[in-house]
């Protein structure tokens, strides 16, 4: 079984926790970091070097669809999923380089499969 290293990025800690829990009880995922916000995620995703990150698209600083655009631009194999409260930055998302784009209100069934088909290079 090939481990899917995820990177969680949100500025609610309540959210990564979430995420972590979800994550973590599954043997093909392993949480290699966190980050509060962009420039945390750019930092630590030089060093972790995760397969996927998953982050918010608004955080203090720069948004979630500015650090995909920053991402893309300096690591452009790690797949990148945003999660959204609504669909506003969809198309600036997609513009930005976005492997992925979820609610987060999404079934935790579709979510698992979604991180796990973009991880397999199926987006």
């Amino acid at each position: 079984m090939n481990i899917i290293k995820v990177l969680i990025v949100d500025d609610s800690a309540a959210v990564r926790d979430a995420l972590r829990s979800i994550l973590t009880h599954h043997a093909d995922f392993k949480i290699v970091g966190e980050a509060i916000d962009g420039l945390d995620a750019i930092e630590k995703a030089s060093d972790l070097k995760p397969d996927i990150i998953l982050i918010d698209t608004q955080m203090p600083g720069i948004d979630g669809v500015e650090t995909t655009r920053r991402m893309k631009n300096r690591f452009p194999k790690i797949k990148i999923l945003l999660l959204a409260v609504h669909a506003s930055h969809l198309r600036e998302a997609i513009a930005a380089g976005t492997d992925g784009y979820l609610m987060k209100d999404v079934e935790r069934k579709k979510m698992l499969k979604t991180i796990r088909d973009l991880a397999r290079g199926m987006s």
